[in-house]
Parts: structure tokens; C-alpha cells; sequence
């Protein structure tokens, strides 16, 4: 029988495990003991040994309803069974692991009932990208009380290279776990992502300098002019960086929203609810030179009639690569106004109410810019200062030596 590379079978093997065709897999330390791994991506234990001169394979069960070490204790006593000339035949499962939802059923319901009922879409839509991606894919499978708190910290490390993305999926499972506890599918106390710990992440902050934004005012222009960007997603990005709106705000702007007169934008329903977004002139005069598409209700209308533009990604990406900001997000924009609030001396309550934040610890991640700016205006009063300073000092100093 062909050996595992030298290595038992664990749960870090199986997993690994990627073929073109089925193969089995067989185990080092247990002989008749293996995986067979479908083309499909599918594992199964099995279970080989001979009886009455015949050969027998066995199922044990699946990877991932069982694990790698319950398989091989399983593998274990139907080899004794066969030994002992006793019907080799798997051990059911537990009825923990046999039945009932799946993670899969939980997250349609979670979704359904939950996201649906009690998020805005942009977060709806967030959630529902890392089900598809991350979460029903490696749990969708298994029955609820079948997911146990190892196999997610597995799952957790595996997406190390993307640790934002996987702390937001332990997240959304865990919290889809409470809401499995309230609704009775599972009993108190078994979340399996209780006490995993999350990755360090660092918010991701970059502000555009003043020959950034010149160099992007310049960009925006050519572009426009030469038909390479839709004037409305220039529009849009325009406004971004002179409100400090969100993105989903901008994009989701209604004509109705908009008061050119009042110099003021009135959302209806951002991220923290209703506010007024105050217009600078040259905001106004964005939006007042901007083509209107007939009873069209979009400010930044989509190609298809009667919706909105809601990606972005494709004219920042052509506008960004032109003005060399390559590593710069559309998110940035937003970041940069704030930060220039900051050089302009706003106090964070004030740039707080211009963000639309609800709480003032959210405008706090900006606090080290305004220390920045603080120390510059102090090293600029020094400077004053001691040029006044040493240049009495230099004057006593001469009146000395004439003495």
C-alpha cells in the first residue's frame, strides 16, 4: 500500500490533500486504515482488510463530520471486528453528528431572518460574500453540533494571510451561532468559535498628500475630457473627496437628497442613520454641472435604466494607476478628508459630525494626526521664537566684545 508521504494520517495531511482523479491514501501507522480523496474534493475514511479470503473496505465516515483521530480509533475496532471473524461493519454515528441542520441551513436562515430584517444592504451584502467564500464552503456540510471549536481554529489560522477577512469570518459564524442558540436549533453554550482568538489587524490608513491631490485633481480632468472615466464616476469620486461621505452614500444619492440651494445633502438612511451632509461651493458646483438622466432619481445613475451606479472599483482603478497612486482605496478618500480637517485645526467632535460617526471613539483613530498637527504648529512658534531669541543673544554677545 502506497504511504502518506511518511506521515500519518492528521487532520493537516487530509486536508491538504488535492487529487485529479480518486486516490486512496493509505495510513503509516495503521495498516488498512486510509482517505480516499475524490477528484470532487470529497474524503472519505475507509477501512481495507481481508476475511475468509476476501477483501473488504469498510467506510468509516466523512472528513469533516469526523475528524482524522476519531477515524482512526474507529478504523481501529472494525479491523479488530474483522480479525476477531465478526461483521465489519462502521459504528453509527453519534446522533450529534448524524442529523439535525446544517451550518448550511443555519446560514439561509441567518441570512433570511437576521441579516435581511436587521441590516443595511451593504452589510447584507458583506456577510453574504463571506458565507459563499469562506464559511459554507468549509462548514456547510456538517450538522450543527458537529462543528467543534478545534476545527474552527483550524479553519481561522488557515486565512492568516488574510486576517481581516478571517476574524470577520469567525465573527459572522459565531454571531450566527447566537442566533441558532435563540432560535433553539442548538443548546446554550455550544458556539465553537468561543475563546478563538482573533488576528492583530491594523486599520489601514493612507492620506493623500498636497501634490496627491493635485496630481488626482489633474487625472480626474484628462479623464473626464477624454471619455477614459464616465463623468459620473468622476462625479462620484469628486464628492467623495470633497464631503467625506462613504461610498454607499454617494452612490445611493438621490436627486430628492440633494439641496443645491441649502448648500446640503439629506440622507435618509446612512450607516448611522439620518444626517445632513453640508456642501462645500466646490461640491456644489459638482453636482450642479452634472448631467441628469431623465426622470432618472440617481445622482450617480448606473447603465441599465432606472438604477444606480454601485462599483467603483474599475474607474478608480483606471484613475488611480494614471495618477501613480497604485496602493491608495477608494475608502481613502474619506481618510484624507479627515485628515485634512485635521491640518486645518477641526477638532475631532467637529470632523466627527462632518464623518456622519455616531461615536466620537470612531473619529478618536485619527487622534495621532491631530497630535501631528499640534507639534507642527508648536515647532512653528519655537521656530519664531528662537529666531527672535538668538538673534538678541547674538546682538549681546557682540556688544560684549566690543567692551
Amino acid at each position: 500500500m502506497a504511504k502518506l508521504n511518511r506521515r500519518s494520517i492528521s487532520r493537516r495531511t487530509v486536508e491538504a490533500l488535492k487529487v485529479e482523479k480518486d486516490t486512496v491514501f493509505w495510513d503509516r501507522d495503521v495498516p488498512g486504515f486510509g482517505v480516499r480523496v475524490y477528484a470532487s474534493g470529497t474524503k472519505m475514511y475507509v477501512v481495507q482488510s481481508r476475511t475468509e479470503g476476501k477483501s473488504v473496505r469498510v467506510t468509516v465516515g466523512r472528513h469533516g463530520v469526523i475528524t482524522a483521530d476519531e477515524a482512526r480509533r474507529r478504523a481501529a475496532r472494525i479491523l479488530n471486528r474483522i480479525k476477531a471473524g465478526e461483521e465489519p461493519v462502521a459504528e453509527p454515528l453519534p446522533a450529534r453528528l448524524a442529523g439535525g441542520p446544517t451550518v448550511a441551513d443555519l446560514a439561509a436562515r441567518y441570512m433570511e431572518e437576521h441579516v435581511a430584517v436587521h441590516c443595511k444592504a451593504s452589510t447584507a451584502e458583506g456577510v453574504q460574500g463571506l458565507l459563499d467564500k469562506y464559511i459554507v464552503p468549509e462548514f456547510g456540510r456538517l450538522p450543527l453540533l458537529a462543528v467543534e471549536r478545534d476545527r474552527v481554529v483550524a479553519f481561522h489560522a488557515r486565512l492568516s494571510g488574510v486576517p481581516y477577512a478571517a476574524n470577520r469570518a469567525v465573527a459572522v459564524l459565531s454571531r450566527m451561532y447566537g442566533m441558532a442558540t435563540s432560535w433553539g436549533m442548538v443548546p446554550d453554550g455550544t458556539n465553537p468559535c468561543r475563546g478563538v482568538r482573533k488576528f492583530p489587524t491594523r486599520p489601514r490608513e493612507r492620506f493623500l498628500t498636497d501634490t496627491e491631490f493635485r496630481r488626482l485633481g489633474t487625472v480626474l480632468d484628462r479623464a473626464e475630457a477624454d471619455g477614459g472615466v464616465s463623468v459620473h464616476a468622476v462625479a462620484a469620486i469628486r464628492l467623495l473627496l470633497l464631503t467625506g461621505c462613504r461610498k454607499s452614500e454617494i452612490l445611493s444619492l438621490r436627486w430628492q437628497d440633494v439641496d443645491l440651494a441649502a448648500g446640503e445633502l439629506r440622507l435618509a438612511d446612512s450607516k448611522t442613520g439620518p444626517r445632513a451632509v453640508p456642501l462645500s461651493p466646490p461640491a456644489v458646483r459638482v453636482l450642479a454641472e452634472l448631467p441628469r438622466v431623465a426622470d432618472g432619481p440617481w445622482v450617480i445613475p448606473g447603465q441599465k435604466p432606472g438604477t444606480h451606479l454601485t462599483n467603483l472599483d474599475g474607474p478608480w482603478w483606471i484613475v488611480r494607476k494614471r495618477a501613480g497612486l497604485e496602493e491608495v482605496r477608494i475608502h481613502d478618500c474619506r481618510h484624507s478628508f479627515a485628515s485634512r480637517a485635521l491640518a486645518l485645526g477641526e477638532s475631532l467632535p467637529v470632523i466627527a459630525k462632518l464623518l456622519g460617526h455616531s461615536q466620537i471613539q470612531t473619529t478618536a483613530r485619527y487622534a495621532h494626526l491631530a497630535r501631528d498637527s499640534v507639534k507642527a504648529s508648536a515647532a512653528r512658534v519655537a521656530t519664531s521664537i528662537a529666531g527672535d531669541f538668538l538673534h538678541v543673544g547674538g546682538a549681546a554677545a557682540e556688544r560684549q566684545s566690543e567692551r
